[in-house]
């Protein structure tokens, strides 16, 4: 047994993970935009002394709006909600860098730091959904090694924003009637390929200095992002030998960009249903699969592959002749991914793939042991520093977690019972980055073209 401290997240999709909780009793079909739905589930996630909230976003509306609800309110909105709710858990939001500019994002992520008091963090997504192409005037979305060429510019230019103002720039002498350092105060100059941002940033810096970076990309280019800039990453794995090659994958990535590995947490997704009992949660899922149906569960796995239901058969093998075509479906390649590896065997049929999560995050249902049973295994066995959760209804499935597995974990040495700290890079053991500008305060001369700002180049 490994005495190693998981960190676990609480990541929300609208009122639950399964397809059929907007219509459970025990769900809210309004949640998804109601602050108080998220500030409930951040009260929950922190009475069990969670690492953070988590937060997805797409930039378009649900495939199917007729049967599920979309992401709609803005994440950077939620977490200021939920942290007015809140004194110790974090937050990670989710911002694309194809649809957004690197001040606004440096901007955003700076002042949520602030009022939260050092509990955020970024999800780097470069946005896979082509339908987000034609709501900010584009025909297509750029090729893939574009995007995350932009995606590795665009977080170099919002890191030098966040230590464009040096930590002791704020004089705040009221006798003298001298505000701040000018001196200490950088221009960034930045200027290549993508973007061009003189700064500063209009912000002075975070309680954290930066916010957490957190990343969830599954292809080359994604775990290569992951490597160089990540402080955690949010994978998609179902398998534990899969798991454990992307974990030492992106560790060894890391380590040849300098950084430490174990500076970066690896957190898979897990979907959990669990219940004082294994036969009470498989009951609580059986619940939830008959009010959603099989015919609604087949579309929407179809859905995600951009597939057509009618091609599919809940009781024969994934067709071979369709592996080609979702192999090069412009989806996220983590579900990609994890779905090829349970379809490949021929000896699962559709209902057995979609009974263990779907071809997208590895679902466990059962009792507390059993929940945390695996959680320990895949700690211990290299796939993962823990976990982004997911539950089927919320509140409830928190509710259950939190009250549940999280003592269990408590009692094997496993998890928190209180937190250390107050900051989102506290609860991951994180150090507070110095600025990049840090002694860079007295160059050679101003430069005049910014408003008297030293100009120090990147």
């Amino acid at each position: 047994m490994s005495n190693k401290q998981m960190h676990i997240n609480v990541n929300i999709l609208s009122s639950g993970s399964h397809g059929a909780s907007w219509r459970s009793p025990l769900g809210n079909p309004l949640g998804y935009i109601q602050i108080e739905h998220y500030q409930r589930i951040a009260q929950i996630a922190e009475r069990g002394k969670l690492d953070a909230v988590f937060l997805a976003d797409a930039l378009a509306i649900a495939f199917d709006p007729k049967t599920n609800p979309s992401w709609a309110l803005d994440p950077a909105v939620i977490v200021a909600g939920m942290a007015a709710a809140t004194r110790r858990i974090g937050f990670i939001a989710t911002a694309s860098t194809t649809f957004s500019h690197p001040y606004n994002i440096a901007r955003t992520f700076s002042s949520l730091d602030h009022v939260s008091h050092g509990r955020v963090g970024w999800n780097v997504v470069t946005t896979y959904d082509e339908r987000a192409a034609g709501n900010f005037g584009a025909r297509n979305l750029p090729k893939h090694a574009d995007r995350y060429a932009r995606a590795a510019e665009f977080v170099d230019v919002v890191q030098a924003l966040w230590d464009s103002w040096e930590d002791d720039a704020l004089v705040l002498d009221r006798a003298a009637g001298r505000f701040a350092d000018p001196a200490k105060i950088h221009a960034i100059n930045h200027n290549r390929a993508h973007f061009s941002v003189t700064g500063p940033l209009q912000i002075p810096r975070s309680p954290q200095g930066r916010p957490v970076l957190v990343q969830a990309g599954s292809s080359e280019q994604g775990r290569d992002l992951a490597a160089r800039y990540a402080e955690a990453v949010f994978s998609v794995q179902q398998d534990l030998d899969e798991a454990k090659a992307y974990y030492a994958d992106v560790k060894r990535r890391a380590a040849a960009y300098g950084r430490d590995p174990a500076a970066i947490s690896i957190l898979p997704g897990l979907f959990v249903i669990v219940a004082a009992t294994e036969a009470e949660a498989r009951q609580r899922r059986k619940a939830l699969d008959e009010l959603a149906g099989e015919d609604s569960l087949l579309a929407r796995f179809a859905g995600q592959l951009g597939l057509d239901a009618a091609e599919l058969d809940l009781d024969r093998p994934f067709p071979e002749k369709l592996l080609a075509q979702v192999e090069n479906y412009m989806g996220t390649r983590g579900f990609v991914e994890a779905t090829l590896s349970l379809a490949r065997n021929q000896a699962l049929t559709v209902r057995d793939i979609i009974a263990s999560g779907g071809g997208a995050h590895r679902l466990v249902v059962g009792s507390p042991r059993q929940i945390a049973d695996t959680m320990e295994h895949w700690v211990n066995e290299g796939a993962a520093d823990g976990f982004n959760i997911m539950c089927d209804v919320f509140p409830s499935g928190l509710e259950s977690f939190v009250d549940l597995v999280v003592p269990e974990l408590q009692q094997r040495g496993l998890f928190r019972r209180e937190y250390s700290g107050s900051t989102l890079r506290e609860h991951y053991a994180l150090p507070r980055p110095p600025s990049a500008f840090a002694g860079e305060s007295l160059p050679a001369r101003p430069d005049e073209s910014n408003n008297g700002l030293w100009e120090v180049a990147l």
